[in-house]
Parts: C-alpha cells; structure tokens; sequence
C-alpha cells in the first residue's frame, strides 16, 4: 500500500515537473502583454499625479532628468525620475539574464518573474498604505523613493516578457512608436490585420489604465489603490501562465 501511494506521488510529481519544464505556446501571448498595458497605465498614472514621476515609461523621466539638471533647486521631481530610471536599468539587466539563462518562455521562468514582479509591487502597495502620501509632493523620503524603486524595477520584466515572446513592438513601457508603426501601416483598414489590432489595442488598454490608475490617485484609495490593483492583475497573469498551453516541440523534447 505504502509502495503504490509512493508511487503515485512521484507519478504526481513527475507530471508537475514535466508541465513547468516546457516552454509556452507564444500565440495568444500578445494577449497578456496587451493586458500588461492596462497596469502600466495604472501604475504610472497614480505615480505621475502623486510622485511627479513615470514608473514604467522612461522617456519622460528622461525629460524631467534633463529639466531637473538645467535647474535643480526647481524641483525634486528629477530626483524620483532619477531613481525610476536607475531601478528600470538595473531590473532590465538582472530580468532579462534570467529569461535568458533559464530559457526566455519556459512556463517557470514566465512563472517566477511575474512573481517577482508581483512580491515587489506589493511590497510597494504595503510601504504606501502605511506609511501614506506625503501631503508636499516635492517630499523626498524612503516612503517615496523605495516605492518608486521597486515599481520602476519590476515594470520591465513586462517588457523583457515581450522579447521572450518575441512580441518586441508590445513592450508596455512605449507608446510613440506603436503610434508611428499603426498609422504607416499599409494595410490599415484591411478586413484582417492582426498588427493592426495589438497596435490599437495597447494604447487602448493604457488609456483605460490611465483613466483608472487617476481616478484611484484622486480618490480615498490613493495611490496605494491602483498598487493594490496592479498587484492583483500581476497574479491573475501568473495563473495564466500556469495554465498556459504549452509550446507542442517543446513538449515533445521530455
């Protein structure tokens, strides 16, 4: 009896392991990196009405470092999108030797980074809610650099997914060019055009987190209410990576 129930675990096992051992079907994958435009609206909506900083998008911080260096006593603004830009580089660069170390669309490697991503956004959405908003926005305190910190560090796992999916254009963090790219598009107003959708459908979905992420900003939630929202929309993209079908060579190989 005990034999067979250890047999029947190992089986168990063995089948778990084979399910996150194998790299994800990328088709319908554009799905979920156009979702992952809807917290990217969110999360840097909030950040901009509150903290006066992008946490996702860097061209903008760009600008305010620039602004903030031309005339520093002005503001603390280039300060925070100093240390969002920072965060944003060292996370791409530790994100995206993960992928790539352990395979860019393994089903556990997908798994652990929007994890990571999610742990860190919620440690955020935790220093926020307790600590609460500083009432001068120009404040520079640990209970606003952290946050920004850690949202800004894990907001390019988003985009180093879409490299792993090969999706490079659904990056979560740029507008300007899927702008340039929908709009020169030949075949625009083709019955059939499956470009043309995800490139309408990303600054659809950031408009909407956008809208979203200002309402929670001005409302009694704050800010902590749309990192709480990102949170959530981090994990239900971590089931759906769970549940993901798998790529068929790629299952083939175990």
């Amino acid at each position: 009896m005990g034999s067979h129930l250890g047999r029947q675990k190992s089986s168990r096992l063995e089948r778990l392991r084979r399910h996150f051992a194998v790299d994800v079907n990328r088709e319908w994958g554009d799905c979920v990196l156009i979702l992952c435009y809807l917290i990217t609206g969110l999360l840097d909506s909030a950040s901009i009405s509150v903290w006066g900083s992008f946490v996702s998008m860097q061209t903008g911080n760009t600008v305010y470092i620039g602004l903030g260096l031309s005339a520093p006593h002005q503001s603390t603004r280039w300060i925070k999108s100093g240390t969002s830009l920072i965060s944003f580089c060292v996370g791409s660069f530790i994100f995206s030797r993960f992928h790539r170390f352990f395979s860019p669309k393994r089903r556990w490697v997908l798994c652990a980074s929007f994890t990571m991503q999610l742990l860190l956004t919620v440690a955020a959405a935790t220093m926020v809610t307790l600590a609460g908003v500083p009432s001068d926005r120009e404040e520079i305190s640990w209970h606003v650099l952290v946050p920004i910190a850690l949202v800004a560090f894990q907001s390019c796992g988003q985009a180093v997914t879409s490299r792993a999916l090969q999706y490079n254009a659904l990056t979560s963090v740029v507008l300007t060019s899927i702008y340039c790219d929908l709009f020169s598009d030949q075949a625009l107003f083709a019955l059939r055009n499956a470009e043309r959708n995800r490139r309408t459908a990303a600054p659809l979905f950031l408009l909407i987190g956008a809208l979203l992420g200002g309402l929670c900003a001005n409302s009694s939630f704050g800010i902590a209410g749309s990192l709480w929202a990102a949170a959530v929309l981090k994990s239900l993209v971590v089931v759906a990576w769970i549940f993901w079908p798998a790529d068929p060579a790629s299952a083939e190989r175990l």
